[in-house]
């Protein structure tokens, strides 16, 4: 096991944590976000935000910081500094922008390797694809309780991205983890819920009031493994991609 090697002390629960490639670690408060350095000291507490927001996910891409605030379904990019550049992906006819649609704080994103921005939709069971300026350039995915789609009032919930372009999505409810290609088109599955969780619990939830757990999180290390981080058991599962036999 690891060594506990120090911790950051904050005075309410973070939400969500990135570490930017120069070593500056960035934390989702609720409202906030607290920038520390590799020390510990922290180097600056960003504007709160208003009553409504829910921060649930941050990513870091050279000076750009994009947050996700699923209580007022949007994205924010900041600059370093903590300077609110833009927002990304409100509701707008103009831009052929249908808006985000979060039943439930589930609102995932990441820089994908092709440079553009990547973010769940989970009302409309997709992940979409946009500049940092806020246009819309497409999107993937399909409502469908067949293994290829996405089910349930909000999927998926979370996803990750691995070398290849791939993604790796964590649905809940009929709680699953699938692989898709970087076109987002079906390519396997990780794990599904005979895997994950007891028979019993495995359900099409069409309300988010009747799938209250199961909201994994996923990320992937420098080996490509799949971290699937399991909220109802408190533990972290780790896969690796099976070697297939040729001939």
């Amino acid at each position: 096991g690891g060594n506990l090697q120090g911790e950051i002390r904050l005075d309410s629960s973070p939400r969500c944590i990135t570490v930017s490639k120069n070593g500056k670690i960035y934390i989702g408060m609720k409202d906030h976000v607290q920038v520390y350095d590799g020390n510990k000291k922290r180097l600056a507490s960003w504007q709160h935000l208003n009553g409504d927001a829910v921060l649930t996910s941050i990513a870091v891409f050279k000076n750009d910081i994009f947050v996700a605030d699923a209580g007022n379904r949007i994205v924010l990019r900041y600059d370093t500094n903590g300077k609110l550049l833009n927002r990304i992906g409100g509701k707008n006819k103009e831009r052929n922008i249908p808006g985000f649609v979060i039943p439930s704080p589930y609102f995932d994103l990441a820089i994908a390797g092709d440079g553009l921005l990547r973010v769940v939709n989970p009302g409309r069971h997709r992940i979409e694809a946009y500049t940092f300026d806020g246009d819309l350039e497409f999107w993937w995915g399909v409502y469908s309780p067949n293994i290829e789609g996405f089910c349930g009032c909000c999927n998926p919930v979370n996803f990750a991205i691995l070398e290849d372009g791939s993604f790796v999505t964590a649905e809940k409810g009929l709680v699953r983890v699938k692989v898709y290609d970087v076109d987002g088109n079906f390519a396997g599955v990780v794990a599904g819920p005979e895997q994950l969780i007891e028979p019993c619990e495995a359900k099409i939830c069409q309300i988010p009031a009747n799938c209250q757990s199961g909201g994994f999180d996923l990320a992937v290390d420098n080996q490509q493994r799949i971290l699937v981080l399991d909220t109802i058991r408190n533990v972290i599962r780790i896969f690796t991609k099976t070697r297939q036999n040729s001939g």
